[in-house]
């Protein structure tokens, strides 16, 4: 028998630079994946980051870095990459076409 404690929790953290001016990308991502994964992912944190941060985790992994990928992410792939992670089954409507 399984329970919501030992399942392993779906988090999403967001991490920008404050001094780059980017907590409203990082809000408005977060609306993005509360939207879409309602009742799917247990919590989307937002956090402070050292200049130049802009990253998406998804629990330990890394979905996303600005810095290596040379720029900000889409909404698409990120999304993808997190239903593929946590909830396959998941339509995501335009975001799969």
């Amino acid at each position: 028998m399984t329970d919501k404690t030992s399942q392993a929790r779906r988090r999403v953290v967001i991490r920008y630079c404050p001094g780059c001016r980017w907590l409203a990308r990082a809000a408005w991502m977060a609306q993005e994946l509360l939207q879409t994964f309602e009742g799917t992912l247990d919590e989307v944190a937002i956090a402070p980051a050292e200049s130049g941060v802009f990253q998406i985790w998804l629990n330990d992994v890394c979905l996303h870095d600005r810095r290596e990928a040379g720029g900000f992410p889409e909404t698409k792939p990120v999304k993808q990459m997190i239903r593929d992670a946590i909830a396959p089954d998941q339509d995501l409507g335009h975001s799969d076409r």
